[in-house]
C-alpha cells in the first residue's frame, strides 16, 4: 500500500495495490474516488480536497494494528 499527496492539486491518493488489469473510476462525492477492476477488487482511492479530508493530528499518520495496539507515527507534510 501506498499513500501520495500531491500539494499542488490538493490531492491525495491511496494505492492498495498495483493495477493489473483494467479499472474503473467511480466517483463517490465531489471528493472521493474509486478505482476498482470489473472482478470487484479495490485498486486505489483518490481524495480530492485532501488537505481537509485528512486534517492530520500533529502532521503525522498512524498506522494501528488492532490485534496487537501496536501504532507505528509517520511524520507527513500535509496542510
Amino acid at each position: 500500500m501506498e499513500i501520495s499527496y500531491d500539494k499542488k492539486y490538493n490531492i491525495a491518493f491511496i494505492k492498495i495495490q498495483e493495477k493489473t488489469s483494467k479499472v474503473e473510476t467511480i466517483t463517490l462525492s465531489d471528493e472521493v474516488n474509486i478505482d476498482i477492476s470489473p472482478d470487484g477488487k479495490l485498486y486505489g482511492i483518490e481524495l480530492l480536497n485532501a488537505n481537509n479530508q485528512l486534517k492530520p493530528q500533529d502532521n503525522e499518520l498512524v498506522f494501528k494494528d488492532t490485534v496487537t495496539g501496536k501504532k507505528t507515527k509517520i511524520p507527513i507534510g500535509i496542510s
